[in-house]
């Protein structure tokens, strides 16, 4: 993969010019920058910080708008917030005015149950989109409250440049660590057929992430493998079919594919046989 070149000095001077006419002088949300200029939200409010443009969120037209009345910020912590967290790390995205989640294009029944998620958490059912380009759903909910309660909580705007973490309450009880792993494998995880058996993986590119994902299966009982390739495992077959049962994933297509993996190589053999690390 090739790294993005570094900008000269007449081409930041540039950007800079381009930026501040457009969120200072004329005024633009972030949002309506980015429709013209082509590029994510989260890169335009990263390069007003790169080129020093301060935010002035409350001086733009939809700022009061993106202020909702109907959104209810959790007070207490519980298995179901952490869940959502899972969510938000493996496959969430965050930016000034919404919390998104991105999913395939066969996940609708999975973009449902997530709508129901956070309707519970925060007493307003977001909406699903689907990309015209590939089919892809996006689940999001506009809230300044909300994004704003969510950086507090340890949320970026980029996960990956943040280096993020799982929040340090996730660890503090069994059931937040468990619900924690289920929202993160529904959106960032893999079961696998191997040649003599079934591997679950975790994936992300931020190491503090995924070594706490690591050491989270510790706490739980399981002997994951170590980081490789921004991926954690789990291969053995009681702590694969453990992980099934006891974290139970709620992406369906998780479920299938691990059910079809079991009948094809597991069913009706001794427990012990699978592969081990």
């Amino acid at each position: 993969m090739l790294m993005a070149r570094r900008w000269n000095k007449v081409e930041e001077k540039e950007r800079r010019d381009e930026l501040h006419r457009l969120y200072v002088v004329e005024n633009r949300t972030m949002t309506e920058i980015a429709k013209l200029l082509d590029i994510g939200e989260s890169t335009v409010f990263q390069r007003m910080v790169r080129l020093g443009i301060p935010s002035i969120p409350e001086k733009k037209e939809t700022y009061i708008a993106k202020r909702r009345n109907d959104i209810v910020i959790p007070r207490k912590r519980s298995p179901q917030l952490a869940e959502f967290f899972g969510i938000m790390l493996g496959d969430g995205k965050l930016s000034h005015y919404q919390a998104v989640v991105n999913l395939g294009t066969k996940e609708f029944e999975y973009a449902e149950y997530i709508c129901d998620v956070m309707r519970d958490l925060f007493g307003v059912r977001p909406k699903i989109a689907m990309r015209r380009k590939n089919g892809f759903k996006d689940v999001y909910l506009g809230s300044l409250d909300l994004t704003e309660w969510l950086q507090k909580e340890g949320m970026v705007f980029n996960k990956v440049l943040s280096q993020v973490d799982v929040p340090p309450w996730i660890f503090t009880k069994r059931e937040y660590m468990i619900r924690f792993l289920r929202g993160f494998f529904d959106t960032d995880g893999s079961v696998y057929r191997l040649r003599f058996g079934i591997q679950i993986s975790l994936t992300n590119k931020s190491a503090p992430l995924l070594a706490s994902l690591q050491k989270m299966l510790h706490m739980l009982g399981y002997h994951p493998s170590g980081m490789s390739a921004y991926r954690v495992y789990v291969t053995r077959r009681e702590e694969v079919t453990r992980f099934f049962q006891e974290v139970s994933p709620a992406n369906n297509k998780h479920q299938q594919r691990f059910q079809k993996f079991f009948r094809e190589i597991w069913a009706g053999s001794p427990v012990g046989s699978g592969a081990r690390l």
